[in-house]
């Protein structure tokens, strides 16, 4: 890949993107640079100045926070599909997070200054995108509702629930296979434990009939046994 995707459909298939219309569609792939980055690249940092945002077409990135001790605290890992820097973009402010691509990644990069000159000049847009924010500061919420009040065997079934949510929409079926891209020790940090209790907790929902390991790390999902797990009634 290295020429700008200018397909509709393409586009489209980024949230942020959803609602425009064709011809807005057209200028965000006018404004569209192609750019790789090889593992462990560090993409940007904390405190950097938010002059662009990245559509993730392929590969892997974390975002992630360093404390003073030098513990690292791993916020999210976005896959294709995905886009982060925008909220840098849009409000002024500098990067909250760092950046790393922990695979070899491929995306595209879209200026602060063209997209802005873009929603400001078309109101529908610039609505489509205020929707947009809504969904991730609820999906945030979420993130830290299931971190604070959930034991640790119902947050990693909440992480598979929201996982293959990402792949079917909210309509699950009664089951579904999934294969995870993050190691253990990478979902720890995103649940916010340890890796042996990560471990521990994935064999007991294995022991609970909610999931099937198998050769080649594909998990099988029971999306009723799971839901029962994820919302227990001492929750």
């Amino acid at each position: 890949m290295s020429e700008v995707n200018r397909s509709p459909a393409f586009w489209r298939s980024f949230p942020i993107f959803e609602e425009f219309d064709k011809d807005t569609i057209a200028a965000v792939a006018e404004m569209a640079s192609y750019r790789k980055w090889t593992a462990g690249t560090v993409i940007f940092q904390r405190g950097d100045d938010g002059a662009y945002m990245i559509v993730v077409v392929s590969g892997r990135i974390k975002l992630s926070l360093i404390t003073r001790q030098g513990k690292e605290l791993s916020l999210r890992h976005l896959e294709a599909g995905t886009i982060l820097g925008e909220m840098a973009i849009l409000d002024g402010q500098p990067r909250s997070a760092d950046a790393t691509a922990t695979t070899a990644t491929e995306g595209y990069v879209i200026t602060k200054r063209e997209f802005l000159d873009l929603i400001t000049a078309r109101p529908q847009t610039a609505e489509a995108v205020i929707r947009y924010l809504c969904t991730r500061l609820r999906e945030t919420t979420e993130q830290m509702e299931t971190i604070a009040l959930y034991d640790l065997d119902s947050r990693v079934a909440r992480f598979f629930l929201t996982t293959l949510r990402q792949i079917h929409g909210e309509e699950l079926p009664a089951s579904a296979n999934l294969q995870l891209a993050l190691s253990q020790s990478e979902i720890a940090g995103v649940l916010g434990a340890s890796r042996p209790k990560v471990n521990r907790a994935i064999q007991a929902l294995e022991e609970a009939g909610a999931i099937d390991r198998s050769e080649g790390g594909i998990i099988s999902c029971h999306i009723g046994r799971l839901l029962r797990l994820a919302e227990p009634e001492e929750a």
